[in-house]
């Protein structure tokens, strides 16, 4: 069942458009991130979802209700926003109970629900307290259960996390994660954070100047770009991306200088224009090294040019073709600034670029 539908929905600010007829279907239970650089219009679309915001066209559905036109209260949705916006003269349990007073439930509702939200947040000890006495982790907390006591389907989040330090956030991560698992609700959050998208999410909707450029999982986006926009958003350390041309024949090559990559394990699309100038793309943890380097269909000798230790492995810089080419090894493995070393990748785990559109081949 579709929880909340988009339906070709559009937002113009003047002469400015910020959303272009924009779809998307998201069903019952499913945890989507909206994914972007700032401008691409995603908290826009948040917005939208919510009714802060009205659609210049379209038409907005929650559980197969047409709620385009609705005031937020009415939408069945809670929100969390990037700023904590507690009430700092209210303790913990008064910023939880503040909206459900206001609607007029029951004391006893009310109360059960106030204590189901802070077991599930692990805020039961913090009840008493005010915002200030918190640290920034436990106001979130606060934030996020003040929509959990709302008992809705749908949860939009709007970069929960971005005011928190980077271990903060990563245990937040880990709590909002398991808070879907055990709630089993629609969840929409807004990163511009390319590991919070992957780690959080269920499908991932990238997007750029108001379209949605891919929407598919983790998994496939990150193995399987539809472009090198998307390509060159996902991924840290980014995909390396050499610029060539695509030699046709009985086995197609990439050739960049005097280096060719045989292309026979490339999936090109049914469309695929298979000569003339492309972009190669390739992960860094795809590249192998060494011995195992040797084992890829396509293998060259580099010399090294930077070494960028990184804790768990070490990146290493060198050139491909005349330009620059970066490749992952063990942390172990000491490299030093002129080494010669044997490097290979598969082309099947590459991606190729058209030079011009951008779009994959």
């Amino acid at each position: 069942m579709t929880s909340v539908a988009v339906k070709d929905v559009s937002l113009s600010f003047g002469t400015v458009e910020v959303l272009k007829s924009l779809d998307l279907e998201i069903p019952e239970g499913e945890f989507l991130v909206l994914l972007g650089p700032s401008g691409c219009g995603k908290s826009t679309l948040l917005n939208c979802i919510a009714g802060l915001l009205d659609v210049s066209k379209g038409q907005i559905f929650i559980k197969g209700r047409n709620v385009t036109w609705e005031e937020p209260k009415d939408r069945g949705i809670g929100m969390v926003f990037q700023s904590y916006a507690l009430y700092p003269q209210m303790t913990v349990e008064g910023n939880l109970s503040f909206g459900l007073k206001n609607a007029g439930l029951a004391r006893d509702e009310i109360a059960r629900r106030v204590a189901k939200a802070s077991e599930i947040l692990q805020i039961e000890q913090l009840l008493q307290r005010k915002p200030s006495a918190l640290s920034g982790g436990q106001r979130q907390r606060v934030a996020i259960g003040r929509a959990l006591v709302r008992d809705v389907d749908v949860f939009l989040f709007d970069e929960p996390l971005s005011n928190l330090d980077a271990k903060l956030r990563s245990e937040l991560r880990v709590e909002i994660k398991r808070l879907h698992q055990r709630l089993g609700n629609t969840m929409i959050y807004v990163t511009h954070d390319q590991i919070e998208a992957l780690t959080l999410a269920d499908r991932i909707a990238v997007m750029k100047g108001g379209a949605i450029q891919q929407l598919d999982t983790p998994h496939a986006i990150y193995n399987n770009p539809v472009n090198r926009y998307v390509a060159g958003f996902i991924g840290s350390p980014g995909m390396n991306f050499i610029e060539g041309k695509v030699e046709p024949g009985t086995v197609p090559a990439f050739r960049v200088g005097d280096v060719s990559v045989p292309l026979d394990r490339y999936r090109f699309g049914k469309d695929a224009v298979r000569g003339g100038g492309v972009t190669l793309g390739v992960r860094p943890e795809h590249i192998g090294f060494g011995d195992n380097g040797k084992a890829y269909p396509f293998t060259g000798e580099v010399e090294v040019e930077i070494v960028e230790p990184m804790g768990s492995d070490t990146l290493v810089w060198t050139k491909l073709g005349g330009q620059p080419l970066s490749f992952r090894v063990d942390a172990e493995r000491h490299l030093h600034v002129g080494d010669k070393v044997r490097i290979g990748f598969d082309p099947a785990r590459a991606s190729l670029f058209d030079a011009d559109m951008g779009d994959r081949l």
